[in-house]
């Protein structure tokens, strides 16, 4: 029986992929072809027409890395095909079968009219649908020669990554340039036997598997090979009743969905995103316009955006298939973006811009969030997504884990503050579906919720780079819609998929806490710059809103409204998947830190014009506080002229070898090593260091992982530790204003770092200012600090709150989390003690239980710098900064303080007037997010709050101006019921908007 099984699917393959296959455009005619190359960036469209033409002919090479070349195309469609379909069939070298990782075209009218694009798996043009003879074609090709950076070599480094180093030599050859007949019998036939070859596979020895290959075998021995269209309809015959055979009753419901995830940035840059985007959705409308049954999904209002900007023709075919309900925008975001690193503020303007282009443009709001890809999604994503007003929750990516299956697939999933939002993940493991039968099979199979569900999700479309469904897939799902043996599949929107299955499942399983994906932990750390980049962005956005509302409310200032769109939509598609975590090409990581770069003298501009507004023209020398927490005797949010500390200067003096640096609160103790080996809080005589160890110890990893360098980390990381602690240079300095400064240089390998150690007066944080000259291949630098503290948990800051994890690795669930997230703040206590790290722009760190003579201790590892070299492959060369700092004997409301603090630059301004604060929030662990108006434009204050601690609690807001009437609002801003007062019960980590009329 095998043999027979081997014999007759090994017939079909190789019938199907020599002869068939290759006769669907069988007969064809050459086109005339002419080039030309563009010596830089692209054109626009109607500049691209103009262009001057030289004769190309197929075979010659065209198209260095990241180019853009021409096409003009012309020919004549012969008199003998009169009444025959015509297509053109245009293969520009395609050298892998990846759609989107290489060369691809935009296709257009010699009048500037779009009509699909071209790519390896969609090669064909339409023409027309029946032909007269001597119809004159002339077709245009924007051609861009992208440069393959994964297929081929896979994770090795390359310069191709970025224009300025790749090379000029022409990447690809001209193939196939044709008209051709399109032979539909037999494009219909290679479905007929794909689907049912790829469906014998996946199937038990019995009496379907036989009759498909029976079947088979029937349609090969009426297909005459000399002669494959006249014959295609003659061999479908045999197949027709194993393939009208309808499933069985209980069979699993696939609703599909067509899609193309698009990187916003990723192996290409954001220029070369905004044509995927044109060319995707060109081919996409195509096919909707061709297919009444396909449904089509896209994500992310940026690309959206940038549709209607670059290629408006596209963005009114696209406008009018959202009206009919067929091109069905997702998700509600601005892009797809990460979820663990960005603030709680930027998550809620990602959809509050999504949501908000949705509504204009489309007279839409999307029902659900759609992230198949993003790396790990935080504890807070629940209650944002319901507070935004979102009902459910797509995700696949955590199908990557190394070590745990998740054990769900359709679930609820609780956030830090107990909001649920239902869940669903695809069990096919995929967001780029074929329907093949591996795929459909897989979906079945590994469906956990089938008790309860009677189907899942399939994405189905070429994605990443682009592509999107082809008329393939579409033919495929069309044989899979009632087919014996599979899932039915039929196209589906995913909010009928969501409120089919909630209604399956009145009493789904609940998943709490973060979704942590086993993959991808270094991604908290690459590409330093551009985290940097973003958490400093973040914090001055909401710096100048809270400026320009006081300066607006206060002195009738206009506010920036255009200004801060613009630049909160630029942080915000920086946050994209692939770009802050710091996993593209060199070119889009140059072009992220550049543009952080404008952003932060933007925003600077927009603080400097409201506060010079607001403190009016004088010499008093003023401090503005732009931190929402109290900055010693300066208050939240407000300017003031301060008296000079009035706290005794730190103590300097020496023991030996070491440097004892003491104020009111804290001893410090800093070895000739330059290494922190006491830290004790003199209130309680409690050390925080633990015994014969040393804080602040730089530390240094070989990191090399398996695949995906600037991706992953993998375990064994950790084999191997270089401990660095040889000094160069160490002095002390005392400070202007009472407090002390250890400055420290350290080299290593083809590095340096420079440290400054500072204690000012009546402080906790001991501040650690550095600055890396970062040289290194292939490493991994950390710095940790072993607390004398037996902590059950850490507490690290997230969106809106904290999340704890166990410190111990008793499960598997917990020892694959070696490699953790935080905000601005981790912390770690015992019953009586504590101690906390803050930093200002790292987002890793690490946790490890200690064990000697009996006595626990808890390391932590703030992670610093990578050198991974693929996608790029001088990832952080060059001088980095960071700032972090240790705080002593804290609590966990000063630890949230301090990482405030750390996280706003005070400023200095030069006027006449003191500034009170605006809005006051009165409540133990209450803090101010936002202070804004409201994006509507409507002159209403926008003020967000949130329980930070993780308990039930009283607030009241106060403000300087009297308010007229007060609502709560969504986290997008829409209003949602009036309220008597500014007092309110909060719970646990809960957010809280109001939305104010001034009288």
């Amino acid at each position: 029986m095998h043999e027979d099984i081997t014999l007759t699917t090994g017939r079909v393959h190789r019938v199907l992929t020599e002869r068939i296959r290759p006769a669907i455009h069988g007969t064809h005619v050459e086109l005339d072809a002419s080039w030309h190359e563009l010596p830089g960036e692209p054109v626009p469209i109607a500049d691209g027409l103009r262009l001057d033409f030289a004769p190309v002919h197929v075979g010659e090479a065209w198209g260095p890395a990241w180019g853009t070349t021409w096409f003009k195309l012309t020919g004549q469609v012969p008199a003998e095909w009169a009444g025959r379909k015509v297509e053109a069939v245009i293969d520009l070298g395609f050298d892998v079968n990846r759609t989107g990782f290489q060369c691809e075209a935009l296709v257009l009218r010699g009048n500037g009219e779009t009509i699909k694009a071209i790519n390896p798996r969609n090669q064909w043009v339409p023409i027309t649908d029946a032909a007269t003879g001597g119809e004159h074609v002339e077709l245009y090709l924007e051609a861009a020669s992208n440069p393959v950076l994964l297929e081929e070599h896979p994770f090795l480094p390359t310069e191709q990554g970025d224009v300025r180093t790749a090379s000029r030599a022409p990447l690809y050859r001209l193939a196939r340039l044709d008209l051709a007949v399109f032979e539909s019998e037999v494009h219909e036939l290679s479905l007929d036997l794909q689907v049912l070859l790829e469906l014998q596979e996946q199937l038990p020895a019995g009496s379907r598997r036989a009759q498909i290959l029976a079947a088979l075998d029937r349609s090969m021995d009426t297909l005459d090979l000399q002669d494959i269209p006249g014959t295609a309809r003659a061999a479908r015959e045999p197949l027709r009743t194993v393939l009208e055979t309808p499933a069985e009753p209980s069979a699993h419901r696939l609703s599909a969905i067509g899609h193309s995830h698009i990187d916003s940035a990723w192996l290409w840059p954001v220029r070369e995103t905004i044509r995927k985007v044109s060319r995707t959705c060109s081919s996409m409308v195509e096919l909707l316009e061709t297919d009444p049954d396909f449904r089509y999904g896209m994500s992310s209002a940026q690309q959206f955006e940038w549709l209607k900007e670059y290629r408006p023709q596209v963005f009114e075919r696209v406008k009018r298939a959202v009206a009919e309900g067929r091109f069905i925008p997702l998700g509600g975001m601005w892009v797809e973006s990460d979820t663990v690193m960005p603030s709680g503020e930027a998550l809620a303007r990602q959809f509050l811009y999504g949501q908000r282009f949705f509504r204009e443009e489309f007279g839409i709001s999307c029902p659900g969030v759609w992230l198949p890809d993003s790396f790990g999604y935080s504890p807070a994503l629940p209650q944002l997504m319901k507070r935004a007003g979102f009902e459910w929750f797509f995700t696949q990516k955590i199908s990557w884990n190394q070590r745990n299956v998740f054990p769900h697939h359709s679930f609820l999933w609780e956030g830090i503050d107990g909001s649920r939002i239902f869940t669903h993940f695809p069990p096919m493991d995929t967001y780029n579906a074929q329907l093949s039968g591996e795929e459909v099979s897989k979906a079945t199979r590994q469906f956990r919720d089938a008790r309860q569900s009677s189907g899942s999700i399939a994405p189905v479309g070429w994605g990443d780079g682009g592509g999107g469904t082809t008329r393939e897939m579409t033919g495929i799902a069309r044989r899979l819609a009632d087919l014996e043996g599979s899932a039915r599949v039929s196209w589906e929107d995913p909010d009928d998929f969501f409120s089919r299955a909630r209604a399956e499942m009145p009493d789904p399983a609940v998943w709490v806490g973060e979704l942590y994906l086993e993959l991808h932990r270094a991604t908290l750390t690459s590409q330093h710059r551009t985290k940097q980049g973003n958490r400093r962005t973040e914090q001055l956005l909401v710096e100048a809103e809270l400026w320009a509302s006081t300066a607006n409310l206060r002195v009738g200032l206009p506010y920036p409204y255009e200004e801060l769109d613009r630049l909160w939509k630029a942080v915000l598609l920086h946050q994209f998947h692939d770009i802050l975590p710091g996993t593209s090409i060199a070119w889009v990581h140059r072009e992220a830190v550049a543009e952080y770069e404008r952003i932060t003298a933007e925003a600077e501009q927009l603080i400097d014009t409201a506060v010079r507004a607001l403190v009016g023209q004088g010499d008093t020398r003023l401090e503005v506080n732009s931190a929402f927490t109290a900055r010693g005797a300066l208050p939240a949010a407000s300017i003031a002229a301060c008296p000079e500390a009035q706290a005794e200067a730190v103590e300097l003096y020496r023991d030996g070898a070491d440097y004892i640096l003491e104020n009111s609160l804290v001893r410090l103790r800093i070895d000739e090593r330059g290494l922190l080996t006491s830290a004790v809080d003199l209130r309680t005589g409690r050390e925080a260091i633990a015994a014969g160890r040393a804080g602040n110890l730089l530390q240094l990893h070989q990191d090399f992982p398996n695949m995906w360098d600037a991706w992953d980390v993998d375990k064994f990381y950790r084999n191997h530790c270089t401990d660095l602690t040889e000094l160069h240079a160490i002095r002390a300095e005392q400070g202007t204003h009472g407090e002390v400064s250890i400055h420290i240089e350290r080299h290593f390998s083809k590095s340096t770092v420079t440290q400054r150690l500072t204690l000012a007066p009546g402080e906790r944080l001991v501040r650690i200012d550095q600055v890396t000259d970062w040289q290194e291949t292939e490493k991994f630098l950390k710095v940790a600090f072993p607390f004398d503290l037996h902590a059950e948990h850490t507490v690290a800051e997230t969106q809106f709150g904290h999340q704890r994890r166990v410190t111990h690795v008793n499960t598997s669930w917990e020892a694959a989390k070696f490699e953790t997230s935080m905000h601005r703040f981790v912390f770690v206590e015992e019953p009586g003690f504590a101690a906390a790290l803050v930093n200002d722009s790292i987002y890793g760190y690490d946790v490890s239980r200690d064990a000697a003579d009996g006595e626990v201790s808890t390391t932590l590892r703030l992670s610093l710098l990578r050198a991974p070299r693929y996608p790029d492959p001088r990832t952080d060369r060059g001088v980095q900064e960071h700032s972090f700092g240790l705080l002593i004997g804290t609590d966990l409301a000063e630890t949230v303080a301090s990482g405030q603090r750390l996280n706003s630059t005070p400023r200095t301004v030069h006027g006449a007037r003191q500034v009170a604060p605006l809005v006051q929030v009165i409540g133990a662990g209450v803090q101010l997010s936002s202070v804004k108006l409201a994006a509507d434009r409507s002159g209403d204050l926008v003020v967000r709050v949130y329980e930070a601690l993780g308990r039930r609690t009283e607030a009241r807001l106060e403000l300087s101006q009297p308010v007229h009437h007060i609502r709560v609002a969504s986290l997008i801003e829409d209003e949602l019921e009036q309220v008597d007062g500014l007092a309110f019960t909060l719970r646990p980590f809960e957010v809280r908007t109001l939305r104010l009329t001034m009288t």
